[in-house]
């Protein structure tokens, strides 16, 4: 499933061709996705102005005019093609290693007024789209659960002091919770713990002192998402699954992986002399370097 870098790789590149535009019409190809359509979808879409893109987690929100949002989701293999008014394709966030773009699987399309015309591919159909008021998105079911966004200025030491004081669950199981921190998930959390030098294994609770203060690995634990993240999105995303960028070429993050999938490689880390292991944590590879991750 595609993470936070590869979502936010998608929204930049959907951007330039929506926002401004109004929807002159919606080809709404069957009755669901990973769920069932809104009522009358296409209709309450037909006439609106995509006023602003957003990203929220892991869920694209575009601000419509009239007060909606419409909530879209990729789930496991769903991408989108831009069509512009001269004709010219582009993939932000294409999955190369599924069976290419197969036109049975375009489930939804969108035609602009500006001339353009965007097509949601999705061929396992995990995917879903769905219409909130922009009153109610904080209170939605999707949503008022959601954490706090690893990208924002919110995230710091004493933040992620605050939210893992007195949890004994595993380091990254509670990075992997959606209700503390939204839009993390498996390679990335890899990742920023083994720059931040912490075991997946240990206790969350101790990134805060006694007092409920912030431990020094708090603060660098804050620092590495926010840096991992960063660089992910400013390389396209993870190629793991393929993501391309909007200009369709591939993300290089990939290639800067420390740890994520590089089982018995010698540890990056300056000074190390171990090796790159893999566990099982919740039905989930982890990989990480016993010597230095503590």
């Amino acid at each position: 499933m595609p993470e936070l870098p590869e979502v936010e790789t998608v929204r930049r590149g959907l951007e330039p061709a929506m926002v401004g535009a109004g929807i002159t019409a919606v080809d709404q190809r069957r009755p669901d996705l990973r769920f069932p359509f809104p009522e009358r979808f296409a209709e309450r879409l037909q006439g609106r102005e995509v006023v602003a893109l957003g990203r929220r987690a892991k869920y694209l929100m575009a601000d419509l005019s009239g007060g909606d949002i419409l909530v879209m989701h990729l789930g496991m293999t769903g991408r989108f093609i831009v069509e512009e008014a001269g004709g010219a394709l582009r993939e932000p966030g294409d999955f190369y290693q599924e069976a290419g773009h197969n036109a049975a699987h375009d489930h939804v399309v969108f035609r602009l007024s500006n001339g353009a015309r965007i097509t949601y591919n999705d061929a396992r159909r995990f995917g879903f789209m769905t219409l909130v008021p922009r009153g109610e998105l904080d209170a939605h079911p999707l949503f008022r659960h959601l954490g706090v966004e690893p990208l924002g200025n919110s995230l710091d030491g004493a933040l992620v002091a605050r939210l893992f004081a007195g949890r004994k669950t595993p380091l990254k199981a509670a990075l992997m919770d959606q209700r503390l921190i939204a839009g993390l998930g498996n390679i990335y959390v890899c990742e920023a713990l083994h720059r931040a030098g912490l075991s997946p294994l240990r206790a969350a609770g101790t990134l805060a002192t006694k007092a409920g203060r912030p431990a020094a690995a708090a603060e660098r634990l804050a620092t590495a998402i926010r840096d991992v993240l960063t660089e992910a999105v400013a390389a396209g995303g993870s190629t793991l699954r393929d993501y391309m960028k909007t200009d369709g070429s591939l993300g290089y993050f990939q290639h800067a992986f420390r740890v994520y999938d590089r089982e018995h490689a010698p540890c990056p880390t300056p000074g190390c002399r171990g090796t790159v292991a893999r566990l099982v944590q919740s039905g989930r590879s982890t990989f990480w370097c016993s010597q230095c991750q503590r």
